[in-house]
């Protein structure tokens, strides 16, 4: 469990999408490479050869499939690695979701972006595996984000009033570990 507790703390992260990308292993992205690439040689040197004079819009509709089937592919497998290593930051079995997201026509896909869990962090003081989102320890009462002392929702740490219910935000007792921020 230490081990998963040590991921988690790992691989916390601000959120946006640079570092959604950064959960893409090299792997999958030498595998998405690999399958564009599959995808041309497929599409231009074992698809059939026209040996009358097609028209001229031939090798623009195939130009448009060998660059569209070659696409999807990578982002089949791009989906796969993604998958693989965010499964484990929301408290998921990696292998079952791995399995789900090879499901053909991205349906693995949609489903675990369907069923996926929130995203899981480690609590600074007492260890205790939290949503991301909390802002307080439910088992140490640690206060692990910035939020309005008033209504208790978010709020970004340069903020002077809550944006919620418009609390000055100066006159709630912020801990040290969060005024330094």
């Amino acid at each position: 469990m230490s081990s998963h507790k040590e991921q988690l703390r790992g691989s916390e992260a601000t959120g946006g999408i640079s570092e959604e990308m950064k959960l893409i292993p090299r792997w999958s992205i030498v595998l998405s490479a690999a399958a564009f690439v599959f995808i041309q040689y497929l599409f231009w040197m074992m698809g059939p050869a026209h040996r009358h004079r097609p028209p001229a819009s031939a090798f623009g509709i195939r130009l448009y499939y060998t660059i569209s089937w070659g696409v999807m592919a990578s982002l089949y497998f791009l989906m796969v690695g993604y998958v693989s290593r965010d499964a484990p930051r929301r408290n998921m079995h990696t292998g079952f979701w791995t399995v789900i997201a090879l499901i053909p026509g991205g349906v693995g896909a949609v489903l675990y972006f369907l069923l996926r869990q929130p995203a899981m962090t480690v609590c600074p003081s007492c260890g205790t595996v939290i949503h991301r989102e909390f802002h307080f320890c439910p088992q140490c009462a640690f206060q692990v984000s910035a939020a309005c002392g008033n209504c208790y929702r978010g709020v970004r740490m340069t903020d002077a009033y809550c944006g919620y219910c418009g609390h000055d935000l100066a006159s709630d007792n912020t801990p040290a570990r969060l005024r330094i921020l």
